[in-house]
């Protein structure tokens, strides 16, 4: 048995240099004198030749090819069948069309395809994948989750279904975006084959069914190479295909998305790829937190930046002014309590008025319990993971307000367990770290002595 890695780095044209014994298959009624006939006609002629060929009778040729890849699973000849469909399609990737003929109809003909695409090696996978999605893309717009090639359902012989070949392409393609079968052509290979089929709501669907969502976010990072950069503009692509889906757009929320598009197009002198990462943002902004979080992030400054450069495309210049006009209107509408909420979610304290205001503490106090205190819990943990003597300054100070203004604020701070770590800070290097602490343990302690006395 061959290995994947041994045919990995086979070539379409090595392939088809290939002669296979089609006569061979005939004798052994592999395939019948009638595609014999049509393969000596079809190969190792000319592409002007075949394109005539395809022209007057490509159904017949496109069902020949499809009944060798079901009944044929010598490997040399599986390879040169995908290698004639792979040629036929680059040469005029309108002829995937043929695949959805009538003479076809009856004609499973997506099976062979996705079962190669589990079992064979990866010129096999490769070309598979390839071929089914231009083969998808092409398929008549009635064809939603019913049977392939339009066969009633209740027909005798059981055909795939379009919902079936999906989820199967949708599997193959997370599994390579995990762990490929190929080092470096495994994830462009899924990412460029899911930028063509997440343009159909029912793929948006099953890959975010998958947990898909999270396997594309690591590769939104700044590019250099001519190969990542299409990788990276496939995946952006992906991305913004993907904000125009609700359950997507809760992944995305969830993840480090924007954080990532933004570091992106700072540094990307790509025109194609800021045009595809605004546009997205652009969707984005007026979802959930999504507006607050890009002004945290400074976005706006990165828009206004954006639109001073030279570029040539009016629907980038649109969407940057749109952009623009949209973060502007969110700085308007964010309360105290979202801006300070981003501030420490995003671990970037700072002496803002806020913290100092004590109306803000008193109105936004029970702000504070939502999600289980999670400000507060997050605020501790800043102790622990910050070096920034600023940051460690603000939060022993804010939890020195929360301790003074939430009437169970003693007993959850000390049930949080941050008395040690303020304990800690005040052995600070940083005089307005070691100020603060002792402030928040003044607090803490007061509370102590005060409950002893009252207990007495």
């Amino acid at each position: 048995m061959t290995t994947t890695m041994d045919h990995a780095e086979l070539s379409t044209e090595q392939v088809l240099q290939r002669v296979i014994p089609w006569e061979t298959y005939m004798t052994t009624k592999l395939i019948t004198g009638t595609s014999l006939q049509l393969l000596r006609r079809y190969d190792k002629r000319s592409e002007s030749y075949r394109a005539g060929l395809l022209d007057d009778d490509g159904p017949a040729y496109v069902r020949v090819f499809v009944s060798i890849l079901r009944d044929i699973f010598k490997e040399e000849t599986v390879e040169y069948v995908l290698a004639l469909i792979d040629e036929m399609l680059t040469a005029n990737p309108k002829r995937a069309r043929l695949f959805h003929d009538e003479p076809l109809a009856k004609e499973d003909i997506y099976e062979p395809f996705i079962r190669l695409l589990w079992r064979g090696n990866w010129f096999i996978q490769e070309k598979s994948c390839k071929i089914l999605a231009l083969i998808l893309s092409a398929r008549p717009k009635k064809q939603h989750g019913g049977a392939a090639n339009g066969e009633a359902s209740n027909s005798k012989s059981k055909l795939t279904t379009i919902g079936d070949v999906l989820k199967g392409l949708v599997e193959w393609l997370c599994a390579q975006l995990k762990k490929p079968t190929h080092p470096s052509r495994g994830v462009p290979t899924a990412v460029s084959c899911l930028a063509t089929l997440l343009k159909e709501p029912v793929v948006r669907s099953s890959f975010v069914q998958a947990d898909g969502v999270k396997l594309l976010i690591p590769l939104v990072s700044p590019a250099s190479t001519q190969q990542s950069i299409q990788l990276l503009y496939e995946t952006c692509l992906c991305i913004w295909l993907l904000s125009f889906y609700e359950p997507a757009i809760d992944y995305l929320a969830t993840s480090r998305c924007v954080p990532r598009l933004i570091e992106v197009v700072k540094s990307s002198a790509k025109e194609k790829v800021v045009r595809v990462i605004i546009l997205t943002l652009k969707n984005l902004l007026p979802k959930g937190a999504f507006g607050a979080q890009m002004i945290d992030l400074g976005m706006l400054q990165v828009v206004q930046s954006l639109k001073a450069q030279a570029w040539s495309d009016e629907d980038l210049l649109e969407a940057l002014n749109q952009l623009e006009e949209g973060l502007k209107d969110n700085m308007k509408k964010l309360s105290s309590f979202d801006k300070y909420k981003q501030e420490v979610l995003l671990g970037q304290l700072d002496w803002t008025p806020v913290h100092k205001d004590s109306f803000f503490w008193r109105e936004n106090i029970t702000n504070f319990e939502e999600n289980d205190f999670q400000i507060i819990r997050v605020l501790i943990t800043i102790l622990d993971t910050s070096s920034d003597p600023r940051a460690l300054a603000v939060a022993c100070f804010d939890l020195s307000q929360f301790i003074q203004h939430h009437p169970a604020g003693r007993i959850i701070v000390t049930d949080l367990k941050a008395k040690d770590r303020v304990m800690k800070l005040m052995n600070h290097e940083n005089a307005e770290v070691t100020k603060n602490a002792l402030l928040c343990i003044q607090r803490l302690f007061l509370g102590a002595k005060y409950a002893s006395f009252l207990q007495a």
